[in-house]
């Protein structure tokens, strides 16, 4: 027995939306990523030039040029592995599973948690910087340079990408919680499918025993 199918509902816009927003959330850390790379080498290079001036030992320059490009790699590997994640919940909002959904509000809540606190972080350095020992004065000096050695496009860039990057998963939470995306996302819930009605078979009855003969046997 065949039931009729219904119609597949068609995507809302505010999930395409969603969806496009963290694409291009995707591709944009991929690039950060192989720019944090490509970076890198300058910046070190910059750094153990402007270090030669001040009364640190090479050792000391050593640790700062470690602790560098250990904190880019990592950024840059935190980049790399959040952009297929970010892909993979596009794919999932536009094949309508619910449950990529909320996989995509905690993702956003993370992030945005994330992107809170390094603005505060930042805030804090600049409101009471790190004090140190008179005994750390050349590590205090190699510290201030960090910042130098970068390009000068590279921290406003950073300072643009983290604004942009709560603000597009600010935008996905928002663009997922609309009365059209909740209505569609209904239609896609898995259901339990019901068997058809069974017919309940009748009651078997024995077979009669045959009528007796009207005059016994001769």
């Amino acid at each position: 027995m065949s039931y009729p199918e219904s119609a597949p509902a068609r995507r809302p816009a505010a999930v395409l939306s969603a969806a496009t927003v963290l694409l291009v959330m995707a591709v944009a850390a991929l690039a950060y990523a192989v720019v944090d790379l490509v970076v890198l080498g300058g910046t070190v290079d910059a750094f153990r030039s402007a270090a030669r001036d001040t009364s640190a030992s090479s050792e000391q320059i050593n640790d700062v040029v470690t602790l560098l490009r250990a904190s880019a790699v990592l950024s840059a590997v935190v980049a790399a592995l959040s952009a297929p994640l970010l892909a993979g919940l596009a794919l999932g909002l536009l094949a309508g599973r619910n449950g990529v959904r909320v996989a995509t509000w905690v993702v956003s809540g993370l992030g945005l948690l994330a992107g809170c606190c390094s603005v505060a972080v930042v805030v804090g350095e600049r409101a009471a910087p790190l004090q140190l020992g008179s005994g750390e004065q050349a590590l205090a000096e190699l510290l201030g340079l960090i910042g130098g050695a970068y390009p000068s496009w590279w921290i406003p860039l950073n300072a643009g990408l983290s604004v942009a990057q709560g603000l597009g998963y600010l935008v996905v939470a928002t663009l997922l919680a609309l009365p059209a995306a909740n209505s569609w996302f209904g239609r896609h819930r898995p259901t339990t499918p019901t068997a058809p009605p069974m017919f309940t078979p009748a009651p078997h009855h024995p077979p009669s025993a045959p009528p007796a003969p009207p005059f016994p046997p001769r």
